[in-house]
């Protein structure tokens, strides 16, 4: 499991819109619980919030994992007509 972790760290995170949001920099893990909790971007996209500011994104938004991370959702977002 380690290194499934490791593979995560430096994997780039974009919202349900293809917006970049950020890259991951640490997996936030619940020792006592064996879970990963979340996932913390340090340098967050300034288009998502505000400048300087890291984020700890949950793991239930993550939608899937793989050359990239995608999100169901990301609460900056703007949500339009159609949206869900």
């Amino acid at each position: 499991m380690l290194e499934n972790i490791n593979n995560i760290k430096g994997l780039e995170i974009y919202a349900p819109n293809g917006i970049f949001v950020g890259v991951v920099d640490e997996v936030i893990i619940d020792i006592p619980g064996m879970e990963v909790k979340g996932l913390f971007v340090a340098d967050a996209n300034p288009a998502l919030v505000d400048e300087n500011v890291s984020v700890s994104i949950p793991m239930r938004w993550v939608q899937s994992i793989g050359d990239v991370i995608l999100l169901y959702r990301f609460p900056n977002e703007r949500i339009g007509p159609g949206s869900a």
